[in-house]
């Protein structure tokens, strides 16, 4: 790996970062955070239902088709249509961080934004309508165009916003707001799918205005989680009263006008000899980021889950022999434990989020102190030990050592997803910021989504466990390291517009 010097601090960096910060940059701060906030609720409110809505649409259809479906074939074909609907998702949004990254560079940020939160909200809501499983994996596709457009604009409003010295800083707080989100969708999973008396009373209400179909009625719970999803439209309303375009990009948009050399938004430019380097590198980074996201990092809560089955299966249901279980025999034995064995997973979901959390505040300080490449291989080897660690430990009931190791995997395999929001909008100028932040950070989920359907389809077929796959997918963490390696340094530098210099 080059061992290139870090480039000393200039007289504007020395100051505390938020020294001087206008009551205007924190509002652009909070209001970019709401909304990637509400972005990362809808995308992980089906993680957080995933493990109810998924078998109840196979059964639904099964149903519906006059066959009947044994535990065994629903949990694999679980597992499949997860992973479909999960590559949904990252394809849906690289194409929505490109297209809607381009647009923000061509009409601007605030607009750009309300109509990524506009898209991703209102099909988060028609998700509660899905009737069949690949419904709902058409509307996580659409749900992520708008998420993946959200990210890309706000990131780059953040950026455009604050002074050099903030960046970083900032950055860091912008991405890991998302963690509420997360905690949004645990709540949701907690107080509305795992709660009895609530899905009775719903139960109950839906009965007296005449639903009588008890497989509808079953899915109820999670159907309204997804109905939440609307609410984040409202933010539209503040966006359009509260933010003005940032001069950055309002200057751009002038030397465009005045220079054909310097347009806005020009994708092909990002493949340009002066900006191959940094959109193959960024790329690259956010592969490895969505897919082990998507395929070691959510499956953290499954471990606590896992271990809360194994401790019921055992101390309360009386099963001597694991192994000799079928999966009717384990469902059935389960099924009268099922809310609380939802709660023991939304605390796994919450511990690995917490972890992740703070890991998302970290990378920006210690990107300051040892340069965006240290940082980057510093949570790639963490999270590639930590998720092997835990992952092939057999946990036979949920202690207090798992307690204190789901935060840390969190921690290290999450932080580095703060650097995205960092480190891309610093490779490329204010005229393709938005366009390059999008495809670099978008763009990364459609290499990341074959792996997934690999994955599915591997656990589906050949009979691979779910945390076999995990530690398979953590393995890429070591192509971060190698791509980290080719990786420009942009610690303290700053672009200059005028001459539109590539890093």
């Amino acid at each position: 790996m080059s061992r290139e010097p870090l480039p000393a601090l200039d007289e504007s960096e020395t100051g505390k970062w938020y020294a001087g910060i206008t009551r205007y940059q924190w509002l652009v701060l909070f209001i970019a955070c709401l909304g990637w906030v509400f972005d990362i609720f809808e995308g992980q409110i089906f993680v957080a239902s995933m493990n109810e809505a998924m078998p109840s649409l196979i059964e639904q259809e099964a149903v519906s088709n006059g066959q009947t479906i044994s535990a065994k074939e629903v949990d694999q074909r679980k597992a499949l249509y997860n992973n479909i609907a999960l590559a949904a998702f990252l394809v849906g949004g690289a194409i929505g961080g490109i297209v809607f990254g381009i647009v923000s560079d061509k009409i601007g940020r605030k607009r750009t934004m309300s109509l990524t939160i506009l898209f991703y909200s209102l099909f988060t809501c028609l998700s509660a309508f899905s009737g069949r499983w690949w419904h709902l994996a058409g509307y996580r596709f659409l749900v992520a165009m708008g998420v993946g457009g959200e990210w890309a604009v706000a990131s780059a409003m953040v950026y455009e916003v604050f002074p050099k010295r903030a960046r970083a800083h900032v950055g860091g707080i912008f991405h890991a707001s998302s963690v509420l989100g997360t905690y949004l969708a645990v709540a949701a999973g907690t107080f509305i799918i795992a709660n009895d008396e609530l899905n009775q009373a719903i139960i109950e209400w839906a009965q007296q205005r005449g639903f009588t179909d008890p497989d509808l009625l079953a899915s109820l719970k999670w159907r309204i989680g997804f109905a939440l999803g609307a609410l984040p439209a409202l933010l539209i309303i503040w966006i359009r009263a509260s933010l003005k375009e940032p001069e950055g990009w309002q200057q751009a948009k002038d030397r465009a006008q005045e220079d054909q050399t310097q347009k806005v938004g020009q994708f092909n430019e990002l493949f340009s000899s002066a900006y191959l380097r940094n959109t193959v590198v960024g790329f690259l980074l956010a592969a490895v980021g969505m897919a082990t996201f998507w395929g070691v990092h959510i499956y953290g809560k499954n471990v606590l889950r896992t271990a809360a089955e194994t401790q019921y299966l055992t101390e309360k249901a009386g099963v001597e022999d694991l192994s000799a279980l079928s999966a009717d025999d384990r469902k059935t034995a389960l099924t009268p434990y099922d809310s609380e064995i939802k709660r023991w997973e939304m605390l796994g979901m919450l511990l690995v989020t917490t972890g992740g959390g703070i890991g998302l505040l970290a990378f920006g300080p210690i990107s300051q102190r040892v340069g965006r490449r240290g940082a980057f291989i510093l949570f790639h080897l963490g999270g590639l030990v930590s998720a092997l660690a835990l992952f092939q430990t057999t946990f036979s009931e949920p202690s207090s050592l798992l307690y204190l190791a789901l935060p840390v995997f969190g921690f290290l395999t999450l932080g580095m997803h703060a650097g995205y929001a960092i480190y891309f909008p610093e490779l490329f100028p204010t005229r393709l910021r938005a366009t390059g932040s999008g495809f670099c950070f978008n763009g990364g989920r459609i290499a990341a989504a074959p792996m997934l359907f690999a994955t599915g389809f591997i656990q589906s077929n050949l009979g691979v466990t779910l945390f076999q796959a995990c530690s398979m997918l953590s393995l890429l963490y070591l192509l971060g390291v190698v791509v980290t390696a080719m990786a420009p340094e942009t610690r303290h530098r700053a672009f200059e517009d005028a001459s539109q210099e590539a890093v």
